[in-house]
C-alpha cells in the first residue's frame, strides 16, 4: 500500500516558515506542532533562506509566465509525437516481416 503525499499551498508553507522563525522553537517542535515531517519543514526553511525569507511555491501546472507554460505544452506535445512515431515505426517493422 502506497503512502499518500500531502500537498500544501503556498500560504501554508510561508506561514509555517514564518512560525519557525518567529517562535524561537526548534525545528522538531515546530514540525510536531504543525504535524509535518522535519525534512519537509527543513526544505521550506532552506528555500526561504535562499530567497530573502520567501518560500517559492510552484505547484503542479504553475508557471511564472505564459511563455513557460507554452514551452512546457510544446515539449509535452513533442514527446507525445515522438512516442507515437516510434510506435508506428515498430508497427511498420512488424508488418514488413
Amino acid at each position: 500500500m502506497g503512502r499518500t503525499v500531502k500537498q500544501y499551498n503556498a500560504e501554508f508553507k510561508q506561514d509555517a516558515v514564518n512560525y519557525y522563525f518567529s517562535s524561537g522553537k526548534s525545528l522538531t517542535q515546530v514540525a510536531k506542532d504543525l504535524k509535518l515531517s522535519t525534512s519537509t519543514l527543513n526544505g521550506w526553511i532552506k528555500k526561504a533562506r535562499d530567497n530573502d525569507g520567501n518560500v517559492n511555491h510552484r505547484g503542479s501546472g504553475n508557471y511564472s509566465s505564459d511563455a513557460e507554460k507554452e514551452i512546457a505544452r510544446l515539449k509535452k506535445e513533442l514527446r507525445d509525437s515522438n512516442d507515437a512515431l516510434e510506435i508506428l515505426k515498430k508497427a511498420i517493422g512488424i508488418l514488413n516481416d
